[in-house]
């Protein structure tokens, strides 16, 4: 993976920082310079270094839409914004707000069998798959950046900031701990708030107008204002250099501050329907991290850790569990922390209806909306079976609706037919009970890339161990 060769290359660099001598010219590392590093010696380096700057190839933007689209043809331009702000090493070099600009690549339509189930449920419109790219960014300074990416494929929704629940806890210590963490999660959701301000979103009368639009046999496609695409870079992004000052260097030596707070990118796909317990996870951080002004983790530091709790959805609508924990930082000088991180807060498209509890534990939920939909869809079966031979028409209406909307309309009431009424009506509530409650639940699924907020506390016990280069 090009992110972690990157990040392979910037730990070989932090540990070559020590073989540089005063004029700033590579040495050759002494042993005993390398041993004295490797065990956590914390002895201020006397030299200099250059950093580079860069974003490395692979690394995946979270691009928002600012205004709806209605989705005409290939080539057709699209503008967003970034909101999540990007970083090389401890420099900001993305903010959030950036403008991102590229096109419509490509318009996939549905296969024949979906056309022809769309049709008789009276869809003559099927959503087409939308490919898009990102070919700029217009720096809030007004520089124009080309870049070159891959939107990274299950993007393209609407997404929501989960936090998990606050857990209950007595009087003392842990009072600061979660009180901590409580103020960590709503700044999450005030950042998150704030990215989202530049899209236009919509008022309730052009909701409800685009719910009427989309219930007609032809209508167009839209994408949402808010959709969020990952566009991961297919280059490199050079912003130059910066000097590692001894300062600098002996900092990223420390230990991570106890009980603090970081951004990550989830570099280990999961999914409640495939892993298993005991599979390694790794996440890296998105955003550096100070204690106060000194410089302790930079954007690249890795989690690693573990998944402890799977359970894959299953029939009778019983939905998927997913619990895994962090329990190694990857410091940039090579050492190998020991850490209790667990999951604090995450994105996940708001159609996957996640919750999040206080011990990293997440859940797939089904829908409220579904009683309100099985409840319609009986009572248009018991309408349809309470008619009147051919004369009562609405309620061969209301059997054929249940069944395939519109075409079924037409169907109950063209066939002068009472049983092909209530079967029709029978097949629309079977329909919607087996969806709802008997067909296997939702699975929990975090994609490569996922965004998170993970909380940190540092474990006592020995002394942290290096990592072999």
């Amino acid at each position: 993976m090009a992110v972690t060769r990157a990040f392979s290359s910037f730990l070989l660099l932090c540990d070559l920082a020590g073989g540089v001598d005063a004029q700033g010219t590579p040495t050759t590392p002494d042993p005993a310079h390398r041993s004295s590093t490797a065990t956590g010696d914390r002895t201020a380096l006397t030299s200099f270094e250059t950093i580079p700057l860069v974003v490395p190839q692979g690394i995946a933007i979270q691009i928002a839409l600012d205004k709806e689209t209605r989705v005409r043809k290939v080539g057709q331009p699209i503008t967003g914004h970034v909101i999540e702000p990007v970083y090389a090493f401890d420099k900001l070099v993305v903010p959030v707000g950036t403008t991102a600009t590229g096109q419509i690549t490509r318009l996939q339509g549905a296969s024949n069998g979906q056309r022809v189930l769309d049709a008789l449920d009276a869809e003559f419109s099927p959503a087409r798959k939308i490919d898009v790219e990102f070919t700029e960014f217009v720096l809030p300074d007004g520089k124009h950046l080309p870049i070159r990416t891959h939107v990274v494929p299950g993007s393209g929704q609407v997404i929501q900031f989960v936090t998990a629940t606050d857990s209950d806890t007595k009087k003392g210590a842990k009072d600061v701990v979660s009180e901590k963490a409580k103020e960590a999660k709503e700044e999450a959701k005030r950042e998150w708030t704030s990215a989202m301000a530049q899209v236009e979103q919509p008022g309730k009368v052009h909701k409800i107008e685009r719910y009427a639009i989309g219930q007609l046999p032809a209508h167009p496609q839209y994408i949402d204002a808010g959709t969020i695409y990952l566009a991961e870079l297919q280059d490199p992004l050079d912003f130059g250099t910066e000097r590692l000052t001894p300062e600098v260097a002996e900092s990223l030596r420390s230990h991570s501050p106890d009980g603090s707070f970081v951004r990550a990118r989830l570099l280990t796909p999961l999914s409640s329907a495939t892993s298993q317990n005991g599979d390694e996870v790794e996440a890296m951080l998105s955003r550096p991290v100070f204690d106060g002004d000194l410089l302790v983790l930079p954007q690249g530091a890795v989690l690693k850790g573990s998944v402890v709790q799977v359970e894959p959805a299953r029939y009778m609508s019983r939905n998927g569990q997913l619990r895994f924990v962090f329990h190694d930082l990857v410091l940039p000088s090579g050492l190998d922390e020991k850490v209790s991180a667990v999951l604090a807060g995450v994105q996940s498209p708001k159609a996957d209806n996640l919750k999040l509890d206080a011990e990293s534990g997440a859940q797939a939920t089904s829908p409220k909306t579904r009683y309100l939909q099985t409840g319609i869809a009986l009572g248009l079966a018991a309408v349809s079976a309470a008619g009147d031979g051919d004369a009562d028409v609405l309620n061969k209406a209301a059997g054929g609706a249940n069944g395939f909307k519109l075409v079924g309309i037409a169907v109950g009431i063209a066939a002068h037919s009472e049983p092909l009424g209530i079967a029709m009506g029978a097949l629309g509530a079977s329909r919607s009970v087996y969806t709802h409650f008997v067909a296997r639940g939702r699975d929990v699924v975090f994609p490569e890339n996922t965004a998170m907020e993970i909380g940190i506390s540092v474990r006592t016990g020995p002394s942290a161990t290096p990592t072999q280069q």
